[in-house]
């Protein structure tokens, strides 16, 4: 006889009190994804350093325009929180200091990849589209592209684009900001 196992879902709430009470500590790479509780991969140093330099092009380059928030918790459902590398956010920062930021509060997420592209194109980004988070980077840093997903929808994004070596990519609310795609790879 076989028995159907059911898995048990935990809400953004659950999933935050089981820091609060020790159950996962601030050391724990995990992000919550329509309910289960996901480890994150460890960075290796092409990551860090694509991480760090996007978030000091955007910390320079947006000054007092948005608020740049590098691997903090982003609530799009009840179900879900993922934790993507860097977003810009919509200032002021008085806003968070009750509050997780949550899809509408998102200008921009970016998601750096490595060995996680699949599970950021797959997984990641059809949450960010139903949550209508309006713009989202993929940097495939293996590929050597940047690919950029605009216009959401419930059924994923209307625009997508990928960006090589060569080219150069803005923030859809910060066109004035351009940065080349070699400069994000390294």
């Amino acid at each position: 006889m076989s028995v159907e196992l059911k898995r048990r879902r935990f809400t953004v709430d659950e999933y935050h009190r089981m820091g609060e009470v020790g159950i996962l500590t601030r050391g724990d790479r995990v992000e919550l994804i329509d309910g289960e509780i996901i480890e994150m991969t460890a960075m290796d140093a092409p990551h860090l350093r694509c991480v760090i330099f996007l978030t000091e092009t955007f910390i320079r380059g947006l000054e007092g325009r948005a608020l740049v928030a590098p691997q903090l918790p982003l609530r799009l459902t009840n179900w879900t929180e993922p934790e993507p590398d860097i977003a810009l956010l919509r200032p002021p920062l008085d806003r968070y200091g009750q509050m997780i930021p949550a899809s509408r509060d998102v200008l921009l997420a970016v998601e750096v990849a490595d060995t996680t592209l699949r599970y950021d194109r797959g997984v990641k980004l059809p949450r960010y589209a139903a949550a209508d988070v309006p713009e989202v980077w993929i940097v495939d840093l293996n590929g050597e592209a940047v690919e950029v997903y605009r216009e959401p929808s419930t059924d994923g994004y209307r625009e997508s684009r990928r960006l090589e070596r060569g080219d150069a990519v803005a923030p859809a609310a910060f066109p004035d900001l351009v940065i080349a795609v070699h400069d994000i790879l390294g």
